[in-house]
């Protein structure tokens, strides 16, 4: 076989096994034995690879993982850059894999493998290598990635004696269980809307999205719900700056918890927010981990303006709450989430139990970022005990346990 194409297969192989567990989930073709031999084939792979197919892996796992990022661009009216996107983020894998390309050295490279588990390049941290084991029989804590990378590596080097030891590892490695789980002991309901992105901000769909929302608010009541919780945004307009709507959901907020998602402008900035309206009063909660190049440019300064001005109109960045908000409803703390802050470990510090998050996938939707994104959020769940009550647009509402 020719070289340069072995070199190609292998890399293509490694992201193939690195990234299957996302498409098994996302055809509900999900296997405990299956992804834990694929998650090892995948780290092994990349520990003895050639340095080249370290490089073609690296850019075919931004592929697999993030060609939908470049789908939200058509919205900005720069849809020509859906491509170029897709193709940049196969190139910046390529460079986070990198330095595994630099030694051939099996012990390097998975000392090298469990430092880049710590790095979130520009903010963006949906690289949880961890994450492969999410659905499978081994654990996602560090100490058992540490033990899977050791028992990968040792065989390299180890004498026949000790050649039972990866084996040893691999118990270590075993998932024994994650923190308990509990369900809230409210009745909550999630409201999945279906508002087309191309729909939502246009000022013809405001009152009919309107309408739509107190339908759902008055349908809970008659279920005797406790908590109706919405999607991200699914008020599109500041609502700070409309005193009547409100009023209206002050009134509907005597009979039953309303959780929505709106924006506040405040002090000329402009904040992605959940408003939270019971017993005629409401809290705001703004939005802390804000979505890179989404939300905001993580770049300096001269390059955020020029990357606005290019492709967002001028739009300036989100601003961003110094901590989470808990609301607290009928003696229960629920942690509030929007969207990319339901992914991040700052949502889960401190005593946290129940999480309501809400989220707009209709984004990146027909694509694979509402698995990839319930993938995460059990991710944190199973680690940290929690129990998220995802209200979405488009795809994705569900309880994670």
């Amino acid at each position: 076989m020719n070289k340069l194409l072995q070199t190609i297969l292998l890399g293509l192989l490694t992201a193939l096994f690195f990234s299957a567990f996302i498409y098994f989930e996302e055809y509900e073709l999900t296997n405990k034995l299956i992804n834990s031999l694929f998650g090892l084939i995948a780290i092994a792979l990349f520990l003895y690879i050639p340095k080249k197919s370290v490089l073609i892996a690296g850019f075919f796992i931004g592929l697999f993982w993030f060609y939908w990022v470049g789908y939200s661009f058509k919205y900005q009216g720069v849809g020509y850059m859906e491509s170029i996107v897709t193709v940049i983020f196969g190139l910046f894998y390529m460079l986070f894999f990198a330095p595994l390309a630099f030694s051939k050295q099996v012990y390097i490279r998975a000392f090298l493998l469990f430092l880049l588990s710590f790095f979130e390049p520009l903010g963006n941290n949906w690289m949880q290598i961890e994450l492969l084991f999410v659905d499978s029989y081994f654990g996602v804590y560090k100490y058992q990635f540490i033990a899977i990378l050791l028992a990968l590596s040792l065989p390299s080097f180890l004498k026949d004696k000790l050649k039972y030891t990866p084996l040893l590892l691999l118990l270590v490695a075993f998932n024994y269980g994650y923190p308990p789980q509990n369900d809230a002991p409210l009745k909550i309901k999630l409201v999945q809307t279906h508002i087309k992105q191309e729909a939502k901000w246009k000022r013809e769909s405001l009152l009919p999205t309107t309408s739509m929302i107190f339908k759902d608010i008055d349908k809970a009541i008659q279920e005797k719900v406790d908590i109706v919780l919405f999607p991200e945004s699914v008020f599109p307009l500041y609502m700070n700056k409309n005193p009547v709507l409100i009023n209206e959901l002050l009134q509907k907020s005597d009979k039953i918890t309303i959780v929505v998602g709106s924006l506040l402008r405040e002090d000329d900035k402009s904040y992605n927010v959940t408003y939270m309206f019971t017993n005629g009063e409401y809290q705001i909660a703004k939005k802390v981990v804000l979505l890179p190049f989404g939300e905001y440019i993580p770049l300096p300064k001269f390059a955020q303006k020029i990357i606005n001005d290019t492709f967002f109109h001028g739009a300036s960045d989100f601003v961003h709450a110094d901590k989470p908000t808990d609301f607290i409803i009928q003696g229960i703390k629920f942690r509030n989430a929007i969207c990319y802050e339901a992914t991040s470990s700052e949502i889960y510090s401190d005593d946290v139990n129940f999480v309501l998050a809400s989220s707009n996938n209709a984004w990146f939707t027909p694509s694979i970022e509402p698995t990839l994104q319930k993938l995460l959020m059990k991710y944190y769940a199973r680690k940290h005990g929690v129990t998220i009550y995802h209200s979405t647009n488009d795809k994705g509402t569900r309880i994670v346990r």
